[in-house]
């Protein structure tokens, strides 16, 4: 598994100075799932999901692949048969801001997948999609090659230039936190472990 999706989201998002979270409510459509990679972009035409049947011929294995409307709408980009190509091509995950369908059968093909709404509603393949361009989901643009993180607590994406900095500053903030588990699982206190007295007037 991709080390940043080991991380996960929160303390990816802490460790980058609190950058790059995607924001509003993603569903995680495969509980338990987490996932992380660059990412594989589309612009769909609005309501249309042939932009990704365009990106799952191009998909690499470890890409999660993002895809945006014009318009976000709960309108079904992806069910069931995309997402068995997406995980046999070896998507690592998908990040959808617009609808998917199928949720029960998606939870059984077990590709993580996460987007705005549940809906039956089916889209058109009329319109080509605009790929492996910048697109925006959440008030974070995200560029090809970008990674991209996601799990219960959401998705946040990193540049793909900030990317060895931030897993290491990730990896980092992770090792600090693991040391802190046992202490507090004794008794101590967050106040005296994080120095935090002195912010309230008690030290």
């Amino acid at each position: 598994m991709n080390g940043f999706a080991q991380l996960g989201v929160s303390t990816v998002y802490e460790a980058s100075g609190r950058a790059g979270l995607v924001d509003g409510t993603l569903i995680r459509v495969v509980p338990g799932s987490r996932a992380a990679g660059p990412a594989r972009t589309v612009r769909c035409g609005q309501d249309d999901n042939l932009g990704i049947h365009q990106a799952l011929d191009r998909v690499e294995p470890g890409e999660v692949l993002v895809a945006v409307m014009p318009r976000p709408a709960p309108v079904a980009l992806v069910g069931e048969l995309l997402a068995v190509q997406a995980k046999a091509r070896g998507a690592a995950a998908l990040l959808l801001d617009a609808a998917v369908r199928d949720v029960d059968e998606l939870a059984g093909v077990g590709l993580p997948v996460w987007a705005r709404w549940v809906c039956p509603r089916g889209a058109g393949k009329e319109v080509a999609g605009e790929l492996d361009v910048p697109v925006e989901v959440g008030g974070i643009v995200i560029a090809p090659g970008d990674t991209v993180v996601l799990d219960g607590d959401g998705a946040v994406v990193v540049p793909a230039a900030e990317a060895r900095v931030t897993l290491a500053a990730s990896r980092h903030r992770a090792s600090v936190e693991r040391e802190l588990l046992p202490r507090l699982a004794a008794g101590e206190a967050t106040l005296d472990l994080l120095d935090l007295r002195t912010r309230i007037g008690t030290a």
